[in-house]
Formats: C-alpha cells, structure tokens, sequence
C-alpha cells in the first residue's frame, strides 16, 4: 500500500481539500492518503467550512476529516508527503532526521510543474473565489499523482 500525507498550514483548508481530492482519484484498498498541519492550533476540528463547500460543490465529501499535527511520526509512516508552499516545506524538513525523510517531502504543484516551486495559495482570509482557486490547483495536481502512484 502506498502511504500519502497532505499537509499545509491549520490542517483545515488546503490539505483537508488534497486528502479528498486523492481519494477521490485512486483506490483506497491500494492507496492510503491523510493529511495534517504544521501547526496545532485546530487539532480535533472539521476542515474550514468554506473547504467542505468547494469540496461538496465537486461532489467530494470531507466532512468525516479531523485536523491533527504533523509529527515525526508520519516520515516513518507515510511514503510521500506533500506540502502547500515554502514555509510548510520548511517547518516539515526541518523535522526531517535523515535523507530517505527529506526525500519523501514534496511541494505538490511541482507534480505538475517539476522545479517550478510554486505554492498553493491559503485561502483562508481570502473570499469563496480563494477555495475555488485552491480546488482547481490541488485536483489538477492529484490527477498526475495519482496516475504516478498508481502505475
């Protein structure tokens, strides 16, 4: 089974959206995927309700989700991780204790776009338009990971 961990900021917007949108694209019994946040000030709550609406709108329910931390932990039991922008990048190598780690951790839009760094914006204080934004950059990133992992 292949092991596939999301992770941005709260745990409550973009990630949360990553987590449904993967799973929506691959098969659960071979393919297991998570997510959480570099920080824990949500840890137990829903995803952001703005993040289930965009997600509902596209027929993908995330409502079942629950925030969490991200610990060093998940580098042993996931084997990828991807994170929303640079400081998500920062905050999770810098917990990393070794290079098989530091491999497993990748911004997610360079699936797309290898080397190109981009960042998935957090819409968090933007309006409705930011969570429809974010839902088109993760699903069209998760259609190419999960074709990668799925092979």
């Amino acid at each position: 089974m292949v092991r596939v961990l999301m992770v941005c900021l709260g745990n409550i917007c973009r990630s949360p959206l990553a987590e449904g949108i993967l799973k929506s694209k691959v098969n659960a019994e071979a393919i297991f995927v998570d997510s959480a946040g570099t920080g824990g000030w949500h840890v137990g709550e829903l995803p952001d309700v703005r993040s289930m609406e965009v997600a509902r709108k596209n027929q993908i329910d995330i409502s079942d989700q629950r925030c969490r931390k991200f610990s060093v932990q998940d580098f042993i039991d996931f084997d990828l991780i991807y994170v929303m922008d640079s400081s998500n990048l920062r905050d999770v190598l810098n917990l990393a204790g070794s290079q098989n780690e530091i491999d497993k951790v990748k911004l997610i839009l360079n699936e797309m776009e290898p080397g190109m760094d981009r960042e998935v914006p957090d819409p968090y204080y933007g309006g409705n338009n930011g969570f429809d934004l974010v839902f088109k950059m993760l699903d069209a990133a998760c259609e190419v990971i999960a074709k990668k992992i799925e092979k």
